[in-house]
Formats: C-alpha cells, sequence, structure tokens
C-alpha cells in the first residue's frame, strides 16, 4: 500500500448519472480515460470503453464478447466528461438512465519494456490506476508492465479478441497469486493451476501471467485495468460476513465513493453501489457487474466517513462467516493537504 497526497478524489474517480439520448457528458473535473457505463432503468450489457483501445470500441463485464466497434456509443474522452455518437443501448438509449463510473489514467499510453510482453500502459501513478494493452505469445510464466511504480491490489484481464473467455481477475486477498475470480461469473474463487491464468501476485512493475487463451493466447490482443491501493483513496481487501442486518464495519480510511463486492467462497453475484446514486443512507441501488439486468434496489451499506458497514444479512454481501473481497474509492480522503473535513453522511 503506497501513500499519496490526493486532496480532491473526483480528479482522478467519478461516478455520474445522466438520461440517454443526449449527444454527451459533461459533468466531470478530468478528462476521463476508462469509462463503465450501465443502463439503470432496463436490462442492457455493461458497456466499457477506455482511451487505449480507442473511443467506439466495446466490451462488456457481463459478458464473454469479443470487442466490438459501436459507432453510436462513446466517440471521444473529453476534457469533463464523453460525447456519444446517437442512442447506443449500451450507453445512450433515449429516454433511459445510466450511470457511468469514470477513471483518469494518462490518455493513449506508451510502450512500456518492463514485462517479457512489450505491453502499451497509460498509468496514473498518482491514483495507482493503469490502463493495459498487449498481445499474447502463448508461453507460461510471463510478465507483463503495469507502468504504476506499486502493485497492483487488483488486476483485471479480456482477451478482446476472443468471444469465449471471460474477465479473469486477481485480489490481493487471494490466498495464492495463482487464484482468480471472473468478473463475468458467479463462481467462487478458483486456482489457476488447472487453467494457466495467473503465476504470482504483481510486483511493482509487472503482472504474471501464464499461457491460457483467457490471458496470453498467442496472436490475441488484450486489456488489463490494474490498480494499486493508494491510502486516503482507494481500499482493496476482505471482509467476514456475518449474516445478520447488522453487520460488520468495514474500514477503508475513507468517505466511500464506490464500492464493489463480491463472495468468494462459493456462487455470487458481484455487486457495485456509488453515493452518486444513492446520495443517502442507506445504500440501495446496485449492479451487477455479471449481470445485464436493471438497478436493483434494497439496503446493503451505509457509507460513512471512514468505511462502511453492513446494513443487510443478504448472503451475496454479508454471508454468515463467509469472505468478501472489495474494491473501494473515495468520495472525500482522510488524507491530503487541502483541510477539508470528512463527515459522515
Amino acid at each position: 500500500m503506497a501513500y499519496t497526497n490526493i486532496d480532491k478524489s473526483k480528479e482522478h474517480f467519478e461516478t455520474t448519472t445522466y438520461t440517454g439520448g443526449a449527444t454527451d457528458v459533461s459533468t466531470l473535473n478530468f478528462k476521463p480515460d476508462f469509462v463503465w457505463a450501465k443502463k439503470r432503468s432496463g436490462s442492457e450489457n455493461h458497456g466499457l470503453f477506455d482511451a487505449v483501445r480507442g473511443a467506439t470500441k466495446t466490451l462488456s463485464s457481463n459478458a464473454t464478447s469479443a470487442e466490438s466497434t459501436r459507432s453510436g456509443s462513446l466517440t471521444s474522452f473529453d476534457n469533463d466528461g464523453w460525447s456519444m455518437g446517437g442512442s447506443d443501448g449500451i450507453i445512450s438509449a433515449s429516454g433511459s438512465t445510466y450511470v457511468g463510473w469514470a477513471w483518469k489514467a494518462n490518455g493513449a499510453g506508451s510502450s512500456n519494456t518492463d514485462g517479457d510482453i512489450t505491453s502499451t500502459v497509460s498509468a496514473n501513478t498518482t491514483s495507482g490506476f493503469s490502463i493495459v494493452s498487449y498481445t499474447g505469445n502463448g508461453s507460461t510464466s510471463q510478465t507483463v508492465g503495469h507502468g504504476l511504480g506499486a502493485s497492483p491490489s487488483m488486476v483485471i484481464i479480456k482477451n478482446r479478441d476472443v468471444s469465449t473467455e471471460g474477465w479473469w481477475t486477481q485480489h490481493t486477498s487471494f490466498a495464492s497469486g495463482t487464484y482468480y475470480n471472473r468478473l463475468n461469473s458467479t463462481d467462487s474463487t478458483g486456482n489457476s493451476g488447472g487453467t494457466n491464468i495467473f503465476n504470482g501476485f504483481p510486483t511493482s512493475t509487472v503482472f504474471n501471467i501464464n499461457d491460457g487463451n483467457g490471458v496470453n493466447k498467442s496472436g490475441s490482443d488484450f486489456i488489463a485495468y490494474c490498480f494499486a491501493e493508494k491510502t486516503g483513496f482507494s481500499k482493496f481487501a476482505s471482509y467476514t460476513g456475518t449474516g445478520v442486518e447488522e453487520g460488520t464495519f468495514v474500514y477503508t480510511g475513507f468517505k466511500p465513493a464506490f464500492v464493489m463486492v463480491k463472495r468468494t467462497n462459493t456462487t455470487s453475484d458481484w455487486v457495485i453501489c456509488d453515493s452518486t446514486r444513492d446520495t443517502d443512507n442507506g445504500v440501495f441501488k446496485k449492479l451487477f457487474p455479471n449481470l445485464s439486468q436493471a438497478e436493483d434496489s434494497y439496503v446493503s451499506f451505509d457509507f460513512l466517513s471512514n468505511g462502511f458497514k453492513l446494513r443487510t444479512a443478504n448472503g451475496g454481501i454479508n454471508g454468515g462467516g463467509d469472505p468478501h473481497i472489495y474494491m473501494a474509492f473515495a468520495e472525500a480522503p482522510l488524507v491530503g493537504s487541502n483541510n477539508v473535513p470528512c463527515t459522515a453522511r
């Protein structure tokens, strides 16, 4: 874990809501390099876009589908948001409501030769986020440079060319660097010894992969999203559920703006909540990275000044005795130089 001096979280990560049919989103405090959009008011695939692959290039976290080019989707990354080319349902169906989660990296990226496989990396070392593109070579025990200068706590990889490969995910809380979850699946945590995915935890310069088609098929193009923990801005850890409504308090060191959770010892959906769709406690509104379904609503958390508290007995978020991994980003940090107080909601 690394310390960084981030006074304003919204200069690096921000959530926005909007109604489809508009030509652009212009409410952010930075130029985004990674946009994850989801229709709230109806069933539709998630839409993931980044500046390294380029505008209109679309992937969906709930599907194994290969990358597609959708001219009516996100057409440019702008100084305060993004533009859209039409009423593509994945990001802007007329009259539908959407949420967009946006991260700042560093533009289209540059060549990185730290690993066995040369990559193109767009890295924001301040906030600990990078976008990594590379072409697989099909060999075992390979490394890929991520450009963060700190060890990623979470890595998510997708084969852009193959429509049968999922979103292979590594998390710092796993018992071994060969374990994984799939972002598109309810699966419990697995050991990649049988599927040749990860080959150890990342270092400060590279992440480690094997020869599985999902992460290193020869000739296939891949995209990876890498997240390193930064004190007061992001947290990647785990908690044990209690199975009762008055659940565990999880300390993050900041007031959360975004929390994504996955129970890991049995089948369960991934869950995303944020402080933009729910401006008051409790936090009800949730979307599911592995599902296309519309936004659901039942109490999950309270977002507090220094973490979140479980407010549900739902097994997917608070299963009794069950381990849950999470990633969280700050609405307001507890560290920084601007001396802005961080208050509970």
